[in-house]
């Protein structure tokens, strides 16, 4: 097979420009144009500036630049100015720019956001290394070095599995247990951890509770985040509102669902962040926050974070790709690529830097295209499929590069570069005194999360139809079903058996309703485990919360879909009969509802869980019905064990003695025989006259039983990030792949 062409032919492909000296953009270079003025180049840092009420100071020296540094004063806390050392490359190129973009003014009656103190974030050498992560090696990070300042945006841009989202939870101190981190990471000059409350972590994929409103959505979040009285809370959410520039959607529902078209992907990224802002942080790290956007809702969630950093917050966050317009908003960028770090700098620089090696990003093309055109391996399949093709203008010149020889050059050159030697004097400058340490802001207390939990659950389920109003109208319509099939059995000792089986038919397909209730399940297991990772919630609060929302639909069911049961079929009359009806009914869909819920935190995929559900329901089911019916044929060997731990046995049995507690039948003219007599030669039951006490207490034990594994299930499966699905599904990907 014919080689792939080194870097040579690309560099001459990409512009006639080899030499180092025509290397440095000329007077035709441009990147960003004001409108008449298209041969007239302008500097990236000429970003839109927003009006702020911040002292700004700019001192110029000889081979370094002080950075706009943002005087803030709140609580005490303020931002010093930080000496940043600038890219020499860069210097050189911005002696021959000349004319700027005018900030544009902010609307009238526009309010100015509040002033945050924001903190410098320096990493040293740091390498990160994860057992299996990659095929050849486990260093996912290899020395990396970098900082990130008040006031400006940081963005780690590299290919799928550079080590972006890796990099940026070390920084965060968000890794798992299986991943080794050596380096070091300093804030604000210490070598110290990220406080709770002092900064904020915004995962990749929105996890959002559609039924509620935006507004609602945040106040739960201060509630659950912030200590102190509910009013101080309303202030925190509109800030964050007014941050995120989410004012027009305050009141609309968040939506999502099939049914519930709610906000457009952008607007819901934003209330991602906005949920972090509640605690106003001074770092905020976001996993990418274009992920799933369109050009349009791109720039606008970067000029509304822009907006953001001018406050003096501290934003770092990954990039896969982005527009030209969005990529002249960066102030920073760390360029990776399988874990090295090519380049790291202000965004301008990295187009000198690539420039420098021998890869000038060409005229009409987008540098953040050009970046990971040249650094990504996937390209070489690309080559590889294309290399025997021809179009109008002869070979595809423009993707005849070998990534791997790219790589070698941009790394090599960054390495021996003045601008690696800005970055590890800047990384002395901003490490060699401590600043103010970041301090906790509190935590709001167990009772009240709790609290908020259960009237937030409570609020969802009110609104999510198919959470338990949908199957509140089955569980009435299988009464009415069931009811009708059996009514008018009167209580004859030949009727034993028919309400046996009434009775039988009740509960096994009340219990089997609970299904239609996964979808919500699964939403809750996926918010608890996003608020969990950010400390807003725990296992405890979670399950308390889940539990006591749970109580008054469960016993609406029970109560509404029982006594239709009840009277149709013409069950005893008595008052206490009737309660305990209820209340076994009741337990038997709470035990019922625990293990839905572990089934979805072990799986936690929709379609295994459901099938999941309706296996172990039909095999519980059948076991009650083979070892406990006397006229059933004799079931497997192997079901007989589930027969004492399914939890409809011991419903059925409580359900049953109830029923024939104390009564008696005539046989024949002279003898009679006791109700439990005559229900023991139908169905086997418990001889002891407390045996239906003794079984809604052993469905109580269950449903406390159920609730402890599931707390742990919480921390094993949610904490850990894995499901038996997730495993089921990498051994077989890892045994295909072999």
């Amino acid at each position: 097979m014919e080689e792939i062409q080194s870097s040579e032919n690309y560099r001459s492909s990409s512009s006639s420009a080899s030499s180092p000296a025509s290397r440095v953009p000329s007077s035709n270079f441009f990147y960003l144009r004001k409108p008449g003025a298209l041969r007239q180049p302008i500097s990236f840092e000429d970003s839109p500036d927003w009006e702020d009420n911040a002292h700004v100071e700019v001192r110029v020296e000889e081979g370094f630049r002080v950075e706009e540094g943002v005087s803030v004063e709140e609580g005490g806390d303020s931002i010093n100015t930080a000496t940043t050392t600038i890219s020499p490359s860069l210097s050189k190129l911005n002696s021959g720019i000349s004319g700027s973009m005018p900030s544009p003014p902010l609307p009238e009656g526009a309010v100015v956001a509040r002033k945050i103190a924001g903190a410098t974030i320096v990493w040293k050498d740091l390498t990160v290394t994860i057992k299996g992560k990659r095929k050849y090696s486990d260093r996912v990070i290899k020395s990396s070095n970098g900082y990130a300042l008040p006031g400006t945006m940081t963005v780690i841009m590299g290919p799928g599995k550079s080590g972006k989202s890796t990099l940026l939870r070390a920084l965060a101190g968000r890794l798992d247990d299986s991943a080794k981190t050596y380096g070091e990471v300093f804030v604000n000059g210490a070598k110290s951890n990220l406080q709770y409350g002092s900064y904020g972590y915004v995962e990749r994929k929105n996890t959002l509770i559609g039924s509620l409103t935006v507004r609602e959505f945040l106040y739960y979040s201060a509630l659950l985040q912030l200590p102190g009285f509910f009013y101080q809370k309303k202030s925190v959410v509109e800030d964050a509102i007014l941050a995120m520039s989410l004012g027009d959607y305050a009141n609309k529902l968040i939506g999502g669902h099939c049914y519930m078209k709610g906000l457009p992907s952008g607007e819901r990224r934003r209330v991602s962040i906005a949920r972090e802002l509640v605690m106003r942080p001074q770092v905020l790290f976001i996993d990418e926050p274009l992920y799933h956007l369109d050009s349009v809702s791109a720039l606008l969630m970067m000029v509304t974070l822009k907006k953001l950093a001018s406050t003096g917050c501290t934003l770092l966050f990954t990039i896969y790709q982005s527009s030209t317009e969005v990529f002249g908003l960066y102030d920073r960028i760390c360029l990776l690529s399988n874990g090295n770090t090519l380049f790291f700098g202000e965004t301008l620089a990295c187009l000198q830097h690539f420039s420098n090696a021998g890869f000038p990003c060409p005229i009409m093309q987008s540098p953040s295209d050009h970046f990971l055109r040249a650094i990504n391996t996937d390209f070489d399949r690309i080559i590889a499929m294309c290399k025997t093709w021809q179009d109008d203008n002869g070979d595809f010149s423009n993707v005849n590069m070998d990534t791997a020889v790219a790589i070698r050059t941009l790394e090599e050159t960054y390495r021996s570069s003045a601008d690696a030697a800005a970055v590890q004097t800047m990384i002395l400058r901003l490490t060699e005194r401590e600043g103010p340490s970041l301090k906790s802001k509190g935590k709001a207390n167990s009772a009240t999360r709790i609290a908020v939990l259960t009237w937030r659950s409570l609020l969802i389920m009110s609104r999510e139809w198919k959470y338990y109003w949908l199957r509140l109208i089955l569980c009435l319509l299988l009464s009415l079903c069931v009811g009708t099939a059996f009514t008018g059995l009167g209580h004859s000792l030949s009727s034993v058996g028919t309400r046996v089986a009434a009775i039988f038919v009740f509960v096994s397909f009340a219990s089997l309703l609970s299904i239609v209730g996964v979808p919500a399940q699964l939403k809750e297991v996926k918010v608890y485990a996003c608020e969990d990772s950010n400390q807003h919630s725990g296992g405890l609060v979670f399950l308390m919360g889940q539990l006591f929302a749970s109580f008054p639909f469960l016993f609406l069911i029970s109560i509404s879909s029982s006594l239709v049961f009840y009277f149709l079929v013409g069950l005893r009359s008595d008052f206490s009969f009737m309660m305990y009806f209820v209340l076994n009914f009741f337990m038997c869909l709470l035990v019922n509802e625990g293990m839905v819920l572990i089934v979805a935190t072990i799986l936690q995929d929709m379609f295994w869980t459901i099938s999941t559900l309706v296996f172990i329901h039909v095999v519980m089911i059948l076991s009650a019905g083979y070892f406990r019916i006397r006229s059933a044929l004799p079931g497997p060997v192997w079901m007989y064990p589930i027969s004492y731990i399914a939890f409809h046995t011991y419903s059925i049995q409580g359900l049953l003695e109830n029923e024939y507690d104390g009564t008696s039948f005539a046989v024949g003219q002279v003898r009679t025989i006791s109700g439990y007599q005559a229900l023991h030669n139908v169905y086997d039951v418990s001889p002891d006259a407390y045996s239906k006490w003794k079984n809604l207490l052993i469905l109580s034990l269950m449903a406390l039983g159920y609730r402890v594994l599931i707390f742990l299930l919480l921390h094993l499966c949610v904490k850990k990030n894995s499901s038996l699905f997730r495993v089921v599904c990498c051994k077989t990907t890892t045994n295909d792949r072999r």
